[in-house]
């Protein structure tokens, strides 16, 4: 009887530290991706503040493509190239979000291309502020003409 009693104990201990353990890790896991997330946003934030500058810019979004995504080292990059329709030199302001493939917002970078002659294309490389994972996306959040 006491061996059931302590066989018993043991596994009902043992069952309390585990639960105990990944209820644990869940709460990093939730802290780590609070402390991403907000890091994330605060970059978002940062970056629109920088598109906040750009005065006497006009909508161009229709103007810049964003490439596919690859890496440069331990960062995600991406072509943006701008065209400029217009009948004067033009530069370009460009908010660039990375994003996963479920539409996550991961990073957000501005991109200057300057000095688009009329009627050509000019590009430049969005690179991500820190090291993303897994599958990533560029896309053009908002681009200036000015």
């Amino acid at each position: 009887m006491t061996t059931t009693r302590r066989t018993t104990g043991l596994a009902l201990a043992l069952a309390a530290t585990t639960a105990l353990a990944l209820t644990g890790c869940d709460a990093a896991k939730d802290a780590a991706g609070n402390a991403i997330s907000s890091a994330t946003a605060a970059v978002a934030s940062a970056a629109q503040e920088k598109m906040n500058e750009v005065k006497d810019g006009v909508n161009a979004g229709g103007d810049v493509k964003a490439g596919a995504t690859g890496t440069d080292g331990d960062r995600t990059v991406a072509e943006i190239t701008a065209t400029n329709p217009k009948d004067q030199s033009a530069d370009y302001t460009i908010l660039v979000n990375f994003r996963d493939d479920e539409g996550n917002l991961l990073d957000a970078v501005v991109v200057a291309i300057n000095g688009v002659e009329p009627g050509a294309s000019k590009s430049g490389t969005a690179r991500s502020n820190r090291t993303l994972t897994g599958a990533t996306k560029a896309d053009i959040a908002q681009a200036l003409r000015h």
